[in-house]
């Protein structure tokens, strides 16, 4: 049974909720150990001072930040102690907002909230009246030694806090070499329309349970295939995509969308020239067999 690691209130107004801080996620990571390739002997890392072989016991490590290559300065354990963050069991809301409005850019890390003993009312009035008027909450806390910024949502009857990201830590792309696109291309109206429709015949309601981890099932049926012993050299890696060029854009979209269509009625697609190679081999027919065609 799944363990609170916090616990403090939610604070808005006059308004004060006892709760309970549970994590929503549980990593599902497979966690691979260092070892000596020829024996299996365990890999060991040791805090060594540089320069020296000297092992630096924990005690005598200090923080220390670095203003230039090889100047630090040094910050002893009570000067930032002195700086941390009051440790308030208050989540205090800020604002509320529309979910809408905020980037998932700034989401970080998800948990639930669940009531105090003796909470139970007010928890559950204030998950109701979040839910009825669609509104989510912009809050602050303090958790393990860090102010935190946070949204609190209602789910199916329990409020859920994600903490977020501050507007500084997300770096705006402008300032970023190479991610938005150079010159401003050309795209047709076709193309779009095209693409829509390709986005529209993929579109689902969306279901978390339809999405698994293939690497890590498949990383953990190689571990259980070597310790049996069977060998479990694969293939070579397949090749990496190469981009769609600009003159096949509209050919792959319509090949795409006519892949999916035939996958959705069950049978089998025979490949046929896309129509974008039959505009092309019609621009290419000779003017005089046309106009002979056309006189006909």
């Amino acid at each position: 049974m799944a363990r609170a690691i916090w616990s403090g209130s939610i604070s808005f107004g006059l308004l004060n909720v006892p709760v309970k801080l549970y994590s929503a996620v549980a990593r599902r990571g497979i966690s691979l150990r260092e070892v000596r390739a020829s024996d299996g002997a365990r890999i060991r890392h040791r805090r060594v001072a540089e320069g020296s072989d000297e092992e630096v016991p924990y005690e005598e490590i200090a923080k220390a930040f670095e203003i230039s290559s090889g100047r630090y300065v040094p910050l002893s354990k009570d000067e930032i102690a002195a700086l941390a963050p009051e440790r308030t069991r208050a989540i205090e809301v800020q604002d509320f907002v529309d979910l809408d409005q905020i980037d998932p850019i700034y989401f970080d890390s998800p948990y639930y909230l669940g009531p105090a003993q003796g909470a139970e009312k007010a928890y559950s009035l204030l998950t109701r009246a979040m839910k009825e008027s669609g509104k989510v909450a912009i809050a602050r806390f303090v958790f393990r030694n860090k102010e935190h910024l946070a949204v609190l949502r209602p789910g199916d009857g329990v409020l859920t806090l994600t903490t977020m990201r501050f507007a500084d830590e997300v770096v705006p792309p402008a300032e970023l070499e190479d991610v938005l696109p150079s010159g401003k291309p050309k795209v047709a109206k076709q193309e779009v329309e095209m693409a829509e429709r390709l986005i529209d015949s993929l579109t689902r309601d969306f279901d978390p349970g339809a999405y698994r981890d293939e690497y890590r099932e498949q990383l953990l049926a190689l571990i259980e295939r070597k310790a049996a012993g069977e060998d479990v050299l694969s293939a070579a890696p397949p090749e990496e995509p190469r981009p769609t060029g600009a003159p096949d854009l509209m050919s792959a979209l319509e090949e795409s969308l006519a892949a999916v269509e035939q996958k959705k009625k069950g049978g089998v697609k025979t490949r046929k020239p896309p129509a974008a190679k039959k505009r092309k081999a019609a621009q290419k027919r000779p003017a005089s067999r046309a106009k002979s065609r056309s006189s006909k």
